[in-house]
């Protein structure tokens, strides 16, 4: 018998058909998404140390050791350690929220005060960051191929680019697998010289400490020194995002695994700065010990004062397995570096052109920036760069920080995270307004606008301004721009089962309750992707609705 169509649906608008890479979420880890709770089938331990093994970059040793090597051991080992505290504690508030929600950095920054559009600038600047870190891990596993191989230096960062994508282009389930993987090596690899050093020469850690680095800083303090040398560590302070990209896979928190839930979130989220400080204090001890032998430039290229702390132990073996730790090493943060950066760059464009080709494809734009900057000797300029890049970001993470921490607790803004276009305004003033006022005092600032003592602690002016205006703007503002019109269908006051899902009336694909708004457009449930895409709505949502979701919903097994 042939069936006959009613008028609704010969009249029903075809369903939005999304590209093939996009609409395969095994790589596309819900990337614009809230992660669903039937996707997060880690364990604790398994998401910790994925997370964890994104942080086995050796830029590490580099940074250290251009802080050391430039302020000398007492400055350049005391900006270190207060850069670390200064990233553990923001960086806590921001791991929980992102493992409780199942949102990532930007979904975060979104609902944390900086509006719908506001948080664009935000994900350039941490697109920036994984690019910028892409660069100068990749140079660093290309002076690996050249030292070890004879692999010209272009070549090689061309190499080191390419080796990663296998690894990137697929989605957590790879990444877990490869982390896991090699985390054995890495250990081993990265324990192995301290360990030479120690048994051979352990006299070398006294004299460490009272070197005075290779510009005449002397050994004593130096408060300039300090301050120069904590914010180019705290350039790392955006490699939360980074974790939290991990962390929104964290299973839901209950009774039974409470403990291990919070200890692989501080594990894995600021917890990573433990072993980064000591890192960089490491790769400064191995720069001093190969300063005489290699000379201040290549002593900078972790490769080379790898090599001369392991040769007493492995002879012969010692350039092979030293090329082979920088490879696994690399390979294990640039993986994370173009998988992050993915999520950045498809959050951005999918905002200002309304397309979604898919993660995968922003994966590509991401390390061919990178390459390009590698291209351009990006690595020779490390300090200026990072130490510049610091005061957007730590104006950035100082302003989500201080709405988690003194907004949301004082009630000045909502205490849930609301990520969705038809809930949010275009932009906060509150986040947003507090980033780029900390962001260009403290760029003037880091550019001698007020002196040298400011110029030197110019990030932390960036921390100390936006963490202040933040709650003063929720005041003065009554926290109005946080919400264009409440959330009564998803959110925390809501008597719903948000693991219950709807059928996107756009795409027709179900989706869990948090990820879905309720759209006056179509007068029905609309996903977050799908509400994002849509060009022709003119946020009708904000004047008109709410709307019922109009299908029942279905329990997630």
């Amino acid at each position: 018998m042939t069936e006959t169509l009613s008028n609704a649906e010969k009249s029903a608008p075809p369903k939005r058909r999304y590209a093939p890479l996009a609409a395969n979420e095994n790589r596309e880890d819900y990337s614009l998404r809230f992660a669903a709770h039937s996707f997060r089938k880690w364990s604790p331990f398994v998401v910790a140390t994925t997370a964890l093994g994104g942080i086995a970059y050796l830029a590490d040793f580099a940074i250290g050791a251009s802080i050391v090597l430039s302020y000398g051991f007492t400055s350049g080992v005391l900006a270190i350690l207060a850069a670390a505290v200064v990233i553990f504690v923001t960086g806590v508030p921001i791991a929980a929220a992102c493992a409780k929600s199942g949102v990532d950095m930007d979904l975060l920054t979104r609902g944390a005060g900086f509006g719908y559009f506001g948080s664009t600038l935000t994900s350039l600047v941490y697109a920036s960051f994984t690019v910028i870190f892409f660069s100068l891990e990749g140079s660093i596993m290309g002076q690996a191929f050249e030292l070890a191989l004879g692999i010209p230096l272009p070549i090689g960062y061309l190499l080191a680019t390419l080796i990663v994508l296998p690894f990137a282009l697929y989605g957590m389930g790879a990444v877990a697998k490869m982390q896991t993987w090699t985390q054995p090596l890495w250990i081993a690899g990265l324990v192995l010289p301290f360990v030479v050093v120690l048994v051979r020469e352990p006299g070398k850690f006294a004299e460490f400490t009272h070197f005075g680095g290779t510009e005449g800083a002397g050994a004593g303090f130096s408060a300039i020194g300090f301050g120069f040398g904590m914010g180019v560590a705290l350039s790392l302070i955006g490699q939360i995002g980074e974790q939290a990209d991990y962390l929104r896979f964290m299973p839901e928190k209950t009774a039974d695994n409470k403990r291990a839930w919070w200890a692989a979130v501080l594990a894995a989220g600021p917890g990573w700065v433990i072993l980064g400080a000591a890192k960089q204090i490491g790769g400064a001890l191995l720069a001093f010990l190969a300063l005489g032998v290699v000379g201040k430039t290549h002593a900078l290229e972790p490769i080379a004062p790898y090599l001369e702390a392991v040769k007493p132990a492995l002879g012969p073996a010692a350039l092979t397995f030293a090329a082979l730790f920088v490879v696994v090493s690399q390979i294990k943060i640039n993986t994370t570096n173009a998988y992050s950066g993915s999520l950045s760059f498809a959050n951005f464009f999918s905002r200002v052109l309304h397309r979604h080709p898919g993660r995968v494809w922003y994966v590509l734009v991401n390390c061919g920036i990178a390459l390009a900057l590698m291209e351009f000797g990006a690595f020779g300029f490390l300090n200026k760069i990072l130490g510049f890049y610091s005061n957007v970001a730590i104006a950035w993470i100082g302003a989500v920080c201080a709405d988690l921490v003194i907004a949301k607790p004082l009630g000045l803004s909502p205490r849930y995270i609301e990520f969705k276009r038809a809930y949010l305004h275009k932009i906060n003033p509150v986040g947003f307004g507090s980033m780029v006022v900390a962001s260009a005092v403290s760029i003037a600032a880091y550019f001698g606008a007020f002196g040298p003592f400011l110029a030197a602690f110019s990030p932390l002016l960036a921390l100390v301004i936006s963490i202040v205006l933040v709650p003063t703007l929720a005041v003065a503002t009554k926290g109005k721009y946080y919400l264009a019109r409440p959330n009564t269908v998803a959110g925390p006051d809501a008597d719903v089962d948000l693991r219950a899902t709807h059928t996107c009336s756009v795409c027709g694909d179900p989706y869990e309750l948090p990820d879905v708004a309720d759209c006056a457009k179509q007068n029905g449930p609309i996903c977050s992707l799908c509400c994002t895409l849509d060009s022709t709505c003119h946020d009708v949502c904000r004047t008109t609705g709410p709307v019922a979701l109009g299908l029942p919903a279905v329990r997630t097994p």
